[in-house]
């Protein structure tokens, strides 16, 4: 168990019952409601200090509604110290207006995340508009969450390198195939995108992307480590991707897991990992 206070990036909370949320209609095992109690059960023995609260692809007519929410919860949980909820990026300079209208909602919204995982094309991230949208970011004082599969990384790569003053981070290590074994080109493209200052890397989702029912530490040692070691101890966080991480592993084995894989790490280094770095990076302490 990680003996250090930690700040968990990349938290959910739904409840089905309140909102449509259409893929959680294919997925039964995560098909009900998960709130604060249950994140608090599920964090049992851990030192969480806080977290930040990511979207979850709600249906797009409940978007704003949907950071109205945990906006209006993170007024009686100081748990909740960052918000990234969605934004269409797509929508190029449209996209201000929404913009404008999502800052005004909270100074706890500290970024956006447009999922491109589910997009057919590998370069929807490279249409015009979308880099237009990422790039007026910095003018609204918000970050971007990247949330792509690995076959999606190399055009991500390079939308980093378009909008070289936005802040980016990538979720779930760029969800390399664990289950399959594949290493290449994710590892190359890694590196190339830990070369461009402007990135941080989220140590989250890598259990979801191994065998479910029997993956191993050896199984996701080198995916990790690599991940590590490309964006080095100043840009990675921890992040539990509660609940969906139950579909593989409880949220403390994966804590546990991941406090084994780095115990060779300073004492410095820790405490960035699973601390300090996710405050820097959503400016928490603004």
């Amino acid at each position: 168990m990680p003996d250090v206070p930690i700040i968990d990036a990349h938290v959910h909370l739904w409840d089905p019952q309140r909102f449509m949320i259409p893929w959680l209609d294919q997925v039964p095992a995560l098909n009900s409601r998960h709130m604060l109690p249950e994140y608090e059960a599920a964090t049992a023995g851990l030192q969480i200090e806080g977290f930040v609260y990511l979207e979850i692809d709600i249906a797009s007519h409940y978007t704003l509604s949907e950071a109205r929410e945990i906006a209006k919860l993170a007024e009686t949980e100081p748990r909740i110290l960052g918000i990234v909820p969605h934004a269409p990026l797509e929508y190029g300079e449209r996209v201000r207006a929404y913009l404008e209208e999502l800052v005004s909602i909270s100074p706890k919204i500290k970024g956006i995340r447009r999922l491109t995982q589910q997009e057919p094309d590998p370069e929807f991230c490279l249409r015009p508009d979308f880099v237009r949208g990422a790039q007026l970011l910095p003018q609204f004082g918000l970050s971007c969450d990247l949330c792509c599969y690995a076959k999606q990384l190399g055009p991500t790569v390079e939308l980093v390198r378009r909008c070289p003053e936005t802040s980016f981070i990538l979720d779930h290590i760029g969800k390399p195939n664990i289950r399959g074994g594949e290493r290449e080109p994710w590892m190359s493209q890694m590196r190339e995108l830990a070369s461009l200052p402007n990135t941080f890397c989220k140590i989250s989702g890598v259990a979801t992307e191994a065998h479910h029912d029997r993956w191993t530490i050896e199984d996701i040692r080198p995916y990790v480590l690599h991940a590590l070691d490309v964006f080095g101890e100043d840009r990675v966080v921890f992040g539990s991707d509660w609940p969906v991480c139950t579909l593989a592993t409880s949220l403390r084995r994966w804590a546990d897991t991941l406090d084994e894989l780095t115990h060779d790490l300073s004492d410095t280094a820790k405490r960035k990992l699973w601390h300090e770095n996710a405050r820097r990076f959503y400016r928490l302490d603004d």
